[in-house]
């Protein structure tokens, strides 16, 4: 009787959130639909929406572009807090990074083999640190996040949710917070580590509309000021 009930109501709930989804594609299609040829010239908030759309929309097509998410990260705050937890109302320490990104899409053009990359406006990264899959945000067991966005004109900045284990947290922290001028990091997250949260991908989970993440890359590059500021131009245009 009880797997009866869970059954039931759990298919009226993906039923609901599947159309909420399909609700929230409706409002950016316009953007969405525009060609490759139309980025340049497009707002960073309309790249965001065209990046959204496709991811959910156009999924095939879109991954022979190899779309890869690169998060320059600008600013780092780490949050320990040690008593009652107000996400999960248990008593104990919690770790958490918050990062301030700024985002860079880049697509590969087989055919011409050639790359560019697009900027598409500044975000955060709320990240648990914890062992294993955290309740807040709400993930499944191979998920380490999920991109989306608090905006009213959604998707307008990306915001991206998860979680990384305490050995990836000591291995990163010390080049996050390095002073020196030579040495920077970015979170990137390649076009087979996302997939849209819908019905069919149930590896994922998240808002309606909300993209899943099942890999985390920190990139570490330390050089001098002078190559530093080259490359990272180079890098972005190309």
């Amino acid at each position: 009787m009880r797997s009866d009930y869970i059954h039931r109501f759990g298919a009226e709930i993906d039923e609901a959130h599947e159309k909420m989804r399909k609700d929230v594609m409706r409002t950016i299609e316009s953007h969405g639909s525009k060609t490759i040829s139309d980025l340049p010239d497009m707002t960073e908030g309309e790249r965001v929406k065209w990046l959204f759309w496709n991811l959910h929309e156009n999924l095939e097509d879109f991954r022979r572009l190899e779309p890869t998410l690169i998060g320059q990260i600008m600013c780092t705050q780490l949050t320990v807090t040690d008593g009652l937890s107000m996400a999960t109302e248990k008593v104990g320490m919690e770790k958490k990074i918050a990062l301030i990104c700024r985002w860079h899409l880049r697509l590969a053009y087989t055919s011409y083999q050639n790359e560019e990359a697009y900027p598409i406006g500044e975000g955060s990264v709320d990240l648990a640190v914890v062992n294993s899959t955290p309740e807040q945000p709400p993930l499944q067991k191979n998920q380490k996040g999920y991109l989306d966005s608090d905006s009213s004109l959604y998707p307008n900045q990306l915001y991206l949710y998860g979680w990384v284990t305490p050995p990836i947290w000591d291995a990163i922290k010390e080049h996050l917070y390095s002073p020196t001028p030579n040495c920077h990091t970015d979170l990137i997250l390649r076009d087979d580590c996302l997939f849209p949260v819908k019905s069919g991908f149930d590896f994922v989970a998240g808002p309606p509309g909300a993209i899943g993440i099942t890999n985390l890359e920190f990139c570490v590059s330390s050089h001098s000021v002078e190559r530093r500021s080259s490359r990272r131009t180079e890098t972005l245009q190309r």
